[in-house]
Formats: structure tokens, sequence, C-alpha cells
């Protein structure tokens, strides 16, 4: 997708001056107890990054209208060290962008801001990176920028900077596109930002569907009318490693549907994804009608707060029943109990709250007794959901779990969905995922710390309002595979959002999809036209990430469920080294010195298959709940899984929190990171593409800043995103393999 601009918030290239001498930049203080080398000086007036300098605030508002972004940028800088800081903002631009209305402020007064053309920034570009060792900017190669004027920053004293610039953001596929480049404060300081906050205004003349982040974890709080919404997202300590990227999609129709694709070459498969947003709210006599049967366990070790908070979570949805809606609750220990010998009207919900209010927690635990009893209580007129929820494993009436399962399965209707609690650590987590899996639900593990109410309500509110039920999804002559959610696709209901991810084949324009379901028992069809899937490479790299992270979740729960096997294994370990998506399974990854060639992933294979087979053979306990709790984050993402951190020194020890003193002697590092769709681990010094194969490539080799790496880059200007970095680098590309070698070395 075109971006129309992407600007980059503030590139401080700073000088530190001395309080004497002006001729010479003094180093960092040493840390205390510490030999420290003398450093060289530095000649002032080339710009260089202090390790001092801090962020106090960045604060990003963004307000659009119509199509029109106006970003206002806050950021306080404090210098930290003994110097006197002067410097020069640079703000990267790509050469399409068009900047419209720029104003800068530092502390107020207005600064005067000249645009860089092209190859005028390019040189500063490079002469920083040749001065100071640091590839980083070589990610802005081709682009333009603006330049700001100098302006001091005394020691111990701060500096507050505010940027206001406009951009039109271009409709594609029926979605908008907004990019703020956060990631790129950590060259402006390599402290973390004490409070970092982003908030986006939005308002159209048209209605807004789809709201999507693959980015960051945002709030979403939609207007009164169609046509506005706020995102928010804020941090504190933080150190930004994605640009913030928020879409946002135009209805057309009652349920709307958006696409976006992704194809790192044009041999290879593509990945596509499909946002399906239904209506934000509906009116009462357009929510479909369906039967709600509550089933709560009232064993004894339910006794105290657990049975309190399990009727509070039943009172809850026996609160929120649609007009046209029918219930009932059974309670189940030793036998089962139910409220009404038929399913009733919400009138009747203050008695069935009375009821249940008055029931003690006591007895065993007849699971299957009181799944099936629910299950002829289903109508099979009406769309039907069971809420279940258990804290133990069944002890009374028929125990065996594969018996249960067999006749859950058995006594369900096609119009009955499951969702199960599991509360504690003691639950069969086989049985509950494998009900789900089964009956098209969802299902949620409160842990010791967690309150089974909120978890129950968080779930209910999403799934009250059915919009259309019985969904299938045909994708016309498209060929498509491994697809996530699977197919039969879930129901779905008002104010929530579908995100459906696949491959597919070949290449198709001007394409149409139907959605089809039923509403109130009637036959519903919607058709999205003109969906184009290209051949050529290009496109948003997230999909790709966020494929990887579905399918090693389904493989997860795969094995989890149905044992080890050397394929899911296989398959897992080859996506998180490629993808970079690393599982509390394969966390080993990240320290293998030679994961990318064969013998290491086969050690890491053997490695992993011990881990598959103690998954596939516990079903309760604190182990087995996180491992169900795992895939589940993994299979239900809707992002891309976060990259992992680490402590190159110490083993992972976290930074200190703020007001805290920071331990200088931990050094922090990302040992996996992206770039522009492609991921890179770091074996020893050396970054290396996932896609380099040590066994069978050869690189071509090229030194660190040598007039030859230049040319290189003037060659083949989309490297420089690659060799941004770091000075030891092997990507391919177009299948080379670039080998960039330290001139240290």
């Amino acid at each position: 997708m075109k971006r129309l601009l992407w600007f980059v918030p503030l590139l401080l290239l700073l000088v530190v001056m001395p309080a004497v001498a002006q001729d010479i930049i003094p180093c960092p203080p040493c840390p205390p107890d510490a030999i420290c080398e003398p450093c060289p000086p530095t000649v002032p007036g080339v710009f260089t990054n202090p390790e001092w300098l801090r962020i106090d605030h960045h604060r990003v508002t963004v307000s659009i209208a119509n199509q029109i972004a106006t970003t206002s940028v806050d950021l306080e800088f404090v210098n930290e060290g003994n110097g006197l800081a002067e410097g020069t903002f640079i703000f990267p631009l790509p050469g399409e962008a068009a900047v419209d209305q720029l104003t800068m402020y530092i502390n107020g007064q207005p600064i005067d801001a000249k645009i860089l053309p092209a190859d005028e920034a390019h040189g500063i570009y490079n002469e920083i990176v040749r001065q100071y060792r640091d590839p980083a900017l070589l990610e802005y190669i081709g682009s333009s920028a603006i330049q700001a004027n100098v302006f001091p920053i005394p020691p111990g004293e701060s500096r507050k900077i505010e940027i206001r610039y406009s951009q039109i953001l271009e409709v594609e596929n029926g979605l908008l596109h907004y990019v703020y480049p956060l990631k790129v404060t950590d060259l402006v300081s390599s402290q973390a930002v004490d409070t970092l906050s982003i908030r986006v205004d939005v308002t159209s003349n048209d209605p807004i569907s789809n709201i999507y982040s693959p980015s960051h974890s945002i709030a979403v709080s939609r207007g009164d009318d169609d046509g506005s919404f706020s995102a928010g997202y804020e941090a504190g300590f933080a150190v930004p490693t994605e640009d913030f990227s928020l879409y946002y999609g135009i209805a057309t129709q009652t349920i709307n549907a958006n696409l976006l694709t992704y194809r790192e070459s044009a041999n290879e498969d593509g990945f596509f994804m499909l946002l399906v947003q239904p209506p934000v709210t509906l009116p009462d006599d357009q929510i479909a009608a369906k039967d709600v049967i509550v089933v709560l366990d009232q064993s004894g070790s339910m006794f105290g707060d657990k049975w309190d908070q399990a009727r509070g979570a039943a009172e809850y949805v026996l609160n929120q029943l649609n007009t046209n809606d029918r219930f009932n609750v059974v309670l189940f220990s030793t036998g089962w109990r139910i409220f009404s010998n038929q399913m009733e009207a919400p009138s009747q919900a203050q008695s069935a709250i009375d009821w249940v209010r008055g029931q003690e927690a006591v007895g065993g635990t007849d699971i299957n007794g009181a799944l099936t009893e629910a299950l002829k209580l289903a109508d099979a007129e009406r769309p039907t959901t069971i809420l279940f929820l258990t804290d133990g494993l069944a002890t009374e009436g028929v125990t065996a779990t594969e018996d249960i399962v067999a006749n859950v399965k058995a006594g369900a209707r096609p119009n009955v969905r499951i969702f199960t609690f599991g509360v504690g650590d003691d639950v069969d987590t086989f049985l509950l995922d494998t009900i789900v899996r089964d009956q098209r639900g969802a299902g949620s593990y409160v842990r010791p710390t967690e309150r089974i109410d909120e978890e129950v309500a968080a779930l209910y509110s999403k799934i009250s309002a059915p919009v259309l039920t019985d969904v299938t999804l045909d994708m016309g002559s498209l060929i498509t595979s491994d697809m996530y959610p699977t197919m039969p696709l879930p129901d779905l209901f008002a104010g929530t959002q579908l995100t459906l991810v696949g491959r597919y084949r070949g290449d198709a324009d001007n394409l149409s999809f139907t959605l089809r379901g039923s509403v109130n028992g009637q036959s519903q069809v919607f058709t999205y036209s003109n969906l184009s899937f290209p051949s050529r490479a290009g496109g948003e790299a997230f999909i790709a990430r966020l494929w990887a992270t579905r399918r090693i979740g389904d493989l997860l729960n795969t094995i989890r469920l149905n044992g080890e096997n050397p394929e899911l294994v296989d398959s897992i370990v080859r996506l998180s080294v490629r993808y970079g998506i690393i599982t509390p399974y394969t966390s080993f990854l990240i320290e293998e010195d030679d994961i990318l060639t064969a013998q290491g992933q086969d050690r890491a294979e053997e490695e992993f298959a011990q881990q598959a087979q103690v998954l596939s053979g516990e079903a309760s306990g604190a182990g087995a709940v996180s491992a169900a709790d795992t895939a589940a984050d993994f299979a239900n993402a809707e992002a891309p899984m976060a990259m992992p951190t680490m402590n190159a020194q110490m083993g992972g020890a976290p930074p200190a929190a703020p007001g805290e003193p920071v331990d200088e002697s931990y050094g922090y590092i990302n040992p996996i990171q992206t770039v522009n769709g492609k991921t890179f681990i770091l074996q020893g010094e050396i970054w290396m593409d996932t896609t380099f194969q040590p066994d069978t490539m050869t690189t071509e080799k090229v030194t660190f800043l040598s007039d030859a790496y230049f040319a290189l880059l003037d060659a083949h200007p989309e490297l420089g995103a690659y060799f941004s970095i770091s000075e030891q680098v092997i990507v391919v590309l177009d299948g080379v393999a670039y080998e960039v070698m330290s001139d240290e070395g």
C-alpha cells in the first residue's frame, strides 16, 4: 500500500561541547568503579547521539478528518551529561512524501526548517554513517529529509520540541492507512522513553467499518455515530520497536470486508488478510434471537470466593439477555439441578438469579451429566449458547475424557456453540479445548489471580448480539490454503471483528467473494467485488508473521490434543526460525549458534520433540493450563506475536522501573528482529537473514564502509534497510546472499 507520508518524528544528531574547550568533545561519564579506556576526541560540527540524552515524554496526537491527517508531536529532551549538547534535527522522508503546514517549535520559539532533496539527504546520511560507524540511517537511503536549526541543551536542562504537519491518506481496497514511525526514537536516545502516548481521532462523512492495528494493542472508542472513533496507545518506560500503524475501513454494506495481501517474491505463495466487520450496534429488533444456558460447577472445591464470583458471573449474563432471548441455568456437583424444565423468557431472569444465590458449593463433579442435560434443553430451531464453567476434573458419573467428549459430540445439535471457562489449575484442559474445537466456541482459563465474573463478562459482552450464524465464505476460483480461523468460520457478533488470514497461489484481479449465513433462520448473502491478489512481490509484510503466529498456535494445539508428531514438530521449528516467532517451547532457538544450518535445526527439533511429549502428556496442572493458554494466544492472535527481548550480558534481566537506578552493566539487545518482511537472528556477532542457508549458499562479501559497500547501496537502495541493522549482516535478496563484514575483523 502506498504511504503518502511517512514522517520520521525526530532523528536528533547531537554534538556535545565542553564548557571551556570547544575543539574537543568529551566522552560519556565513566560508570563508578569501572576501568574505562580514553575515547578519541570528536570534531564538533559532525552529528552524534550521546547516551545520556533522555526523552522525558513523547506524545503524539493525530486528527484525521475525511482523509486529511494532522499530526502533532510533543517531545521533551533532557541532557543528563556534563557537557553542552548542540545538534541538528533531521527528518527523513520517503521520495513520494508531501508535507503540508509544517511547523516546529523549540521551547515555544518557532524554528525554520529546510527540506533537503533526496540526493543531498543521501550525502548527509552517508557521511554520518562513515564518521560514526552507525548504519542505522541507511534505512532512509533514497529519502528526502527536513533539516531544522541547531539548538543547545546545557547540562541538566531540557528542551521541549513541538512539531505539527498534515498529510493526505489515500484509500486502497476500502482501507485508509496511517503510519507514525515510532521506532526511530531509539536513534534519538539509547534510553527508554519515560512517557509515550499516541491518540488518533478520526471523523468521516462515510460510516467507518474495520479498525485494526497490526503494531500496537490499542483501545478503541466509537463515537455516537458510525463516522467517528478514537484509538489510543500509552506506555511507560518504553523502548519502541515498531512503527505505529493503524488501518480503518469505509463501510459500504451491513457486513463489510477489507482485503490486504503480501508476497515476498513472485516465486512463493502469497499471504492475505480479510477483515470482516459486522455492525457495531444493532437495534433490538435486528438482533438474532438466541438461547443461553449457563452451566455452573458448584462442587465443594468452588466453595468461597470462587463460588461467589461464579454466581456473580451468572447474574451478569442473565441481566444482559436481549428481548427475544431465552435462558436456563444448570448447576452441577454430585448430580445436577436445573432452574426450569423449559427455556425461560428474560422476565424470569431475576427468579433464576435469586435461585442461584441461594445455592452453596458442595459435593463432587459430574461434568458429563451437566453437559448432556444442558444439550437436551437446546432447541433445534434457535442458536444456542452454552457457557460452561468448572474448576476441576470429573469425579462423578462418566469421568473418562474421551467418553465425555463423545457424549457431548453426540448430543450437540449443529446450532449449539459451547464456551468454556476453566477456573484454576486443576481442570482438564484436553476436555475443555476439545469441546471448544468441536462445538465452534471459545475457551478461557481463569488463573488463580484472576476473577471469574470479569472473564465471563468480557466474553459474553462480545457474543451477546449475534449478527450472522453458520457462516461460510466462497472465495471463487482463488486457490487458498492454511486459513485461520479454519472452516467453518465462527459466528459474527455486533461490535466484534473477524480477522481471517491464509495463503494463496497464483494471482487474480477483480475477484469476488461471497459470505453466507443465517439470521433468525433466514439466509443472508454478502458479495465483495473487485478484490485483487497480485503475483508480484510487495504488500503489507506483517501479514506473513500474523499467519505464522496463528499457524504455530494451531500446530501447538494439535500436538497437545492429538500427541507429538515429527512433522508437526518440524513445522513449528521451521516457522519459528523463518518468522522469528518464539514460543515458550522453542525459546532455545535464540541460543543456538547454528540454528540456520540443517544440523542446528535437527538439534532444535530433537529438543522440541521432548517438549512436545510433555505437552501431549499433561492434561491438568499449572503447566497444562499455561500450555493451553499459550496455544490459544497464538491461535487467536489479532496481530503478529511481539519480538522477544533478552539481555546480552546477564541472561535477560529486565530494565529498572521508572524512578529506580539502572544497572549500567546490563546491555540490552533484541536477538531477533524483522525489517521489511525479513527476519534476522543474531548468530554470534552477525545478524543473519533466516532465509540464508549456510549449508548450501555462499555469500558475496563486502567490507563495512568500503567504497564497494556504498556502491552496492547505490546499485540496490533496497539493501539499505537491511544493512541498517548492523555493520555485520547477511541478507538474501533475489537469491543472492550479501555479507557485510566489519572492517575491524
